[in-house]
């Protein structure tokens, strides 16, 4: 049993006094995912700060219909919500793929984006993992590798994100609201999370002490219409193996005004496919032009020994995502 001081803080400023940007501190909201890793040893914080006290579990509109939803908003909350239910179903799709009803329940929204990868070498201490302990190498390159990462990896961590929520998030074009030593900062959903590259110990561009107090779900345009779709080993609480979430609007004549396509268990982060989205843009989205720019899209893809099915799962899966968006 290892001992460590807790705090719960009333307000931010406590918080952030409590953390104190330390190595070892880690904020505590719905604890999904942390106390499972400090059950597992893979996790050890000296410090744990409660933040669920802290005035940020409410979804508010603005005046530009954007909502902004607070970091402590729980999973099953937003997954109801009307706002989100009518203009972002591809939101409430992900929110009810992700978990169970029970594990909805306690996870919260900035906690979902935070999540730590399910890499099984990851969880394991008796195997190297250079996302748990920096410089002891991946596992997984040449061991079992198949839910891994085939876009954005590098030799140092081949591991995918984990979440639904994060997937749809960066095909909305959602933002990360955030507080920390140096204030408030506003971070793109596609570039809060970081590619591994030499320091795959670094999941987010986070900085020592900040921390998440909302998300900012800008308003679509009208007459768009957004899904997400997930293909998992089986048909509840499973992590995907690809999942996409998707967002079209349609001029008068049908071409695409605007498109948008994440990828999520192909990355180490929401993998956004902008070189696809670029060439259906002011397109007719028929199958083959589809197929073609997914093609486009995917052809940087670097798979390891046993995930490359994941190319042609993930292709044909957006496609029939973007062909079902699509008015008759």
């Amino acid at each position: 049993m290892r001992t460590f001081t807790y705090v719960r803080a009333a307000d931010a400023a406590e918080a952030a006094r409590a953390h104190g940007g330390r190595d070892g501190s880690r904020y505590l909201a719905g604890g999904t995912n942390l106390v499972d890793l400090m059950k597992q040893g893979v996790e050890t914080p000296d410090t744990l700060v409660d933040i669920t006290r802290l005035p940020l579990d409410t979804v508010a509109e603005e005046a530009d219909g954007a909502l902004r939803i607070g970091a402590l908003v729980r999973n099953s909350d937003l997954a109801a919500h009307p706002a989100v239910r009518v203009r972002h179903p591809a939101v409430c799709q992900a929110l009810l793929a992700g978990a169970s009803g029970q594990l909805r329940n306690a996870a919260t929204t900035g906690g979902n984006l935070l999540q730590r990868t399910r890499c099984v070498y990851f969880q394991d201490l008796s195997m190297p993992c250079n996302k748990r302990e920096p410089g002891t190498g991946c596992a997984a390159r040449e061991g079992v590798h198949r839910d891994h990462a085939v876009l954005g990896h590098s030799p140092a961590c081949v591991a995918t994100h984990p979440s639904d929520l994060a997937v749809a998030l960066a095909a909305a074009d959602a933002e990360v609201q955030t507080t920390g030593p140096a204030g408030e900062r506003l971070i793109p959903v596609t570039e809060f999370h970081r590619l591994p590259g030499e320091l795959p110990e670094r999941d987010t561009v986070l900085e020592p002490g900040e921390i998440i107090t909302a998300v900012r779900l800008p308003a679509p345009l009208d007459g768009t219409r957004s899904t997400y779709r997930k293909v998992r080993d089986r048909a509840s609480y499973a992590f995907a193996l690809v999942s996409v979430a998707a967002q079209l609007t349609q001029r008068g004549d049908g071409a695409a005004e605007q498109v948008r396509i994440a990828f999520g268990g192909l990355a180490p982060r929401p993998w956004r496919a902008r070189r696809a989205e670029t060439e259906l843009t002011g397109q007719a989205l028929t199958e083959e032009r589809v197929t073609a720019a997914l093609d486009a899209e995917l052809a940087a893809a670097e798979p390891l020994r046993d995930n490359v099915f994941k190319i042609g799962l993930a292709r044909d899966l957006a496609r029939t995502v973007l062909l079902g968006l699509t008015r008759p």
